[in-house]
């Protein structure tokens, strides 16, 4: 067979011929309004981008090239332009902290880094004398004037402008660096995974299958999630491979704004944490509007869903589908489909309760679940153990760090999740290893308490963290946010008599804490870090 090097140009010049009528949409981080071209345009302006990466930013193979923005036109061409010339695109966070930062370009090596205009450039112009290896600066904007303390700088514009329309790619190495982020953990500083361009291909090729994701030409795809998140979760290599338009919000999230991009541009599939969602079905009870989300499909990852938001966002019409990954998987883990047997012997509430599983393994992974001896567990569905992953696609190490000696366990990559496998193969996590609460040797999983607890018509979100008892070693507290008409008068009893039937009595939280917002991590997910921290002396009433 052909030594065919798989390099991710490819899909966008593919796509270019074969659907370059197809449309990219993007909003401005300016003001919010529609930009929109084809992947045809699209291609053109990534051989210019190409070009000046070479010719005028001196960009060579194997270089990091940071790319810090919100999720745009300008960033989808960074993710085949900088890979595309044998560098590696670097996408930076732009929610971490200033240390945080600054450590990740430092550590990266980046040599070149790409910005937003706006509160991006003031960011960056806040750390720039701790940057040690950045030798230039590009400020990506409608502009191609350049107004920074940043030096020296360039216009992404300007350099666009005046770059040749056309770049001969050379082949590159499949198994050579494409991409890279950080893990946003909260233990540590953050993990360097680099993304090769085998990986990326094979990635997108099987999240489009019909066992996963299913994309095709006929889909709009709104990238909620992060571009400096795992690869937006490959959805700018996926929706290109197969001719999908591509929908990007810019940093616009506020859900009147999400609505109207879903409306207008007809999108089919949106995937996002569960908050953006709940912050929807929030805005739509406050105002009272209605939507029709029909053909809509909503795909759920970075921590699962409550069954309650899915049910609600079900009922407006749209289908809901849950997956799981992390960014040491690239991050296609697992995904949620109800096999066609089991849909016709299946209850309608058995269905909703099997949705919420993180689902079956993607073609070509393999997992497992392991004790703390390494043992393999059986497929029960009831025994817990860690889970295990490995496959094309899934990081065998972290970028110059010495923690990846403890990455992996005879080849399986070690993803820190407590999870059991039912005898169908369905996987369901039942905690972070280190959200755990171990109470009386026992182990009570947060996932399942919030998810219960956020059922109830009056909370808006809840999480549960553990806190030490002199007794029990640990026990449960839930933090909740009552939804606003309902602020004063949820108590706490009333929570827990609302998931009593649900668990048995050990597992029901020892106290219920109302504050007006949860932590969030850079990604959307509850900051657990930040609430043990804050309540590592919690004094429960039951430890008196």
């Amino acid at each position: 067979m052909d030594d065919y090097q798989l390099n991710v140009t490819k899909v966008l010049e593919n796509a270019s011929k074969v659907y370059g009528k197809k449309e990219v949409v993007s909003r401005r981080v300016s003001d919010g309004s529609i930009f929109r071209y084809t992947y045809k345009d699209a291609w053109e302006r990534v051989q210019r981008a190409a070009n000046f990466l070479v010719d005028e930013l001196g960009v060579k193979p194997g270089d990091r090239v940071g790319v810090i923005g919100w999720n745009t036109h300008r960033f989808f061409e960074l993710y085949y332009a900088v890979p595309g010339v044998g560098a590696v695109v670097h996408e930076i966070n732009l929610r971490l902290s200033p240390d945080d930062l600054t450590y990740i370009i430092n550590h990266a090596g980046d040599r070149v880094l790409f910005l937003d205009d706006g509160l991006v450039r003031l960011l960056v112009e806040s750390v720039k004398d701790k940057l040690k290896t950045v030798e230039k600066f590009v400020v990506m904007s409608d502009s191609k004037e350049v107004d920074t303390s940043l030096k020296p700088a360039y216009s992404y514009e300007a350099l666009m402008d005046s770059a040749k329309p056309s770049y001969k790619f050379p082949v590159i190495d499949e198994r050579s660096g494409a991409a890279m982020c950080y893990t946003t953990g909260t233990t540590g500083k953050p993990k360097g995974v680099v993304y090769s361009h085998r990986a990326l291909m094979l990635h997108s090729i099987v999240a489009g299958l019909p066992s996963t994701i299913n994309v095709s030409e006929k889909d709009a795809m709104l990238v909620l999630v992060p571009m400096f998140h795992v690869n937006a979760w490959g959805m700018p290599y996926g929706a290109p491979a197969v001719g999908a338009k591509l929908i990007f919000p810019a940093q616009f999230y506020a859900p009147d704004m999400i609505l109207e991009l879903v409306e207008k541009e007809r999108a089919t599939i949106a995937a996002s944490v569960p908050t953006i969602w709940i912050m929807v079905v929030d805005y739509l009870k406050k105002t009272g509007k209605k939507v029709d989300l029909t053909g809509l499909k909503i795909v759920f990852g970075g921590s699962e869903p409550p069954l309650a938001l899915m049910k609600t966002l079900a009922e407006m019409g749209a289908t809901v589908q849950h997956a799981w990954g992390m960014t040491e998987t690239t991050p296609l883990g697992t995904a949620n489909i109800i096999k066609s047997y089991l849909e016709e012997t299946l209850s309608e509430e058995e269905k909703w309760q099997l949705m919420t599983k993180q689902g079956l393994v993607a073609p070509m992974l393999e997992v497992k679940i392991v004790d703390e001896t390494g043992k393999e567990l059986p497929w029960d569905g009831k025994t817990p153990g860690e889970l295990l992953i490995r496959g094309p696609w899934i990081a065998k190490s972290y970028y110059n760090d010495e923690r990846s000696k403890d990455a992996l366990l005879d080849g399986w990559f070690r993803t820190g999740d407590i999870a059991t496998i039912d005898p169908e193969g369905y996987v369901k996590l039942v905690d972070r290893a280190k959200d755990l609460i171990k109470s009386g040797g026992e182990w009570i999983s947060s996932v399942d308490l919030e998810n219960a607890i956020m059922a109830h018509p009056g909370v808006k979100e809840a999480t549960v963290i553990a806190v030490k008892h002199p007794k029990w070693q640990e026990r449960p507290l839930a933090v909740v946010v009552p939804r606003d008409e309902y602020k004063g008068k949820l108590t706490k009893e009333e929570i827990i008599e609302f998931i009593r039937p649900k668990f048995a009595k050990w597992w029901l939280p020892d106290d219920v804490v109302f504050v007006n917002e949860i932590p969030k991590t850079s990604v959307g997910k509850f900051d657990k870090k930040l609430l043990r921290e804050k309540y590592k002396d919690y004094k429960l009433l039951t430890a008196e």
